[in-house]
């Protein structure tokens, strides 16, 4: 049997594409060299709970065809997404916000915090003396001030991209959401949850009709027929690696995690807890059951499991998860998006094809875009 579409990979854009094509009578086939559908926002079960094995993924939008499409297959929770710093023991609330600015300076009013915060940029503006900030710290500090920085910013970042504030370029950091209000919830967008039963309820929906073939890699079973059995071919895998390398490797970040039980049924009060010192070695830790269990339900499941976080660097056989922004990966980048292009038959999309990052909803947006443009 022919395919109209070969698509690899069943995380969220090639599953929104599936679903849309399948929708309009086309047939697809869908492979994932995982032994698991999903992608990145596969979840696994433990001690009754959905454990998000690659890491947290809160789903939010103001698109509000989005946000219609996705809860019309699964219908979302209330999830609202409040992250907690702790530094060196001290806890204060993210994003940067009333509730922070009381923590760190005792300020009541939004006033007082302007103030604080104004008195901070200045110092930092006037140690550059005109010149434009050539680095993050700098860019951070004539954005907050040195007390957010330092506390909040500076060995967190660090961690997450292995290099010194002073070494990263300042256009990462080119804005800092500062909110005069006492509210922490971490997204302006309008929409915002977590798919009850988690996301594999959402991927099993996607791929409804869909032809589905795990730990089936591309490379070795399909690269140089697939045109025999699909008429296009939809990849969601690595830019570079479609083209094997021919203009270099790509540069990524990537994420370990060492998920562990714990005997209690509720470890640290939160889903996401950022740990901003050197101290630490990890980011952050995720309580997986509060993100889809509230109230009494939380103590109602005797355990708790929970995720430390690691970023490092990414060598191959390890999962790419964020794209390197700097010029080199830039430039390289659009080189083989130039290749890409002229690829007959061929859609990429997602995150690793189009070294891009993008939020859920955006990959879900540009799979709809891209199955309407075919």
């Amino acid at each position: 049997m022919k395919y109209d579409y070969l698509i690899i990979g069943s995380g969220l854009f090639g599953a929104t594409f599936a679903y849309k094509a399948t929708q309009a009578g086309k047939k697809c086939l869908v492979i994932d060299k995982r032994p698991h559908l999903g992608g990145n926002v596969y979840c696994e079960q433990m001690e009754g709970i959905n454990v998000h094995k690659y890491g947290a993924h809160i789903f939010h939008t103001s698109n509000k065809e989005v946000w219609d499409f996705v809860n019309n297959l699964v219908p979302f929770n209330r999830y609202t997404n409040c992250p907690v710093a702790n530094y060196h023991g001290e806890l204060y609330n993210l994003p940067f916000n009333m509730n922070t600015f009381s923590q760190l300076w005792g300020v009541l009013t939004p006033e007082q915090a302007k103030a604080k915060i104004e008195e901070q940029r200045s110092e930092a503006i006037t140690a550059l003396n005109g010149r434009e900030p050539e680095n993050l710290e700098k860019q951070a500090l004539c954005l907050v001030g040195k007390d957010i920085f330092y506390k909040l910013i500076k060995e967190y970042t660090e961690k997450q991209w292995g290099r010194d504030c002073k070494e990263l370029p300042a256009f990462i950091i080119k804005r800092l959401p500062v909110r005069f209000v006492f509210d922490n919830n971490y997204f302006n967008d309008q929409y915002q949850g977590i798919p009850i039963g988690g996301y594999n309820e959402l991927i099993e929906k996607l791929l409804e009709g869909s032809e589905v073939k795990t730990n089936c890699d591309f490379f070795k079973e399909y690269k140089d027929n697939w045109r025999e059995i699909a008429d296009a071919l939809v990849y969601t895998g690595q830019l570079d690696e479609y083209f094997d390398y021919r203009l270099g490797r790509l540069d990524w970040r990537t994420v370990s995690f060492k998920t562990k039980v714990e005997d209690v049924p509720n470890y640290q009060g939160n889903a996401v807890v950022n740990y901003t010192s050197h101290e630490v070695p990890y980011t952050r830790v995720i309580e997986h059951k509060h993100f889809e269990m509230f109230g009494q339900a939380v103590y109602d499941v005797p355990k708790t499991v929970v995720s430390e976080e690691y970023s490092t660097e990414y060598k191959p056989g390890m999962e790419p998860y964020y794209p390197v922004n700097d010029e080199r990966n830039n430039a390289l980048a659009e080189q083989y998006r130039e290749l890409a292009a002229k690829e007959e038959n061929v859609i990429f999309g997602g995150r690793l094809a189009e070294y891009k990052y993008y939020d859920m909803a955006p990959v879900i947006e540009r799979a709809m875009a891209q199955f309407a443009a075919n």
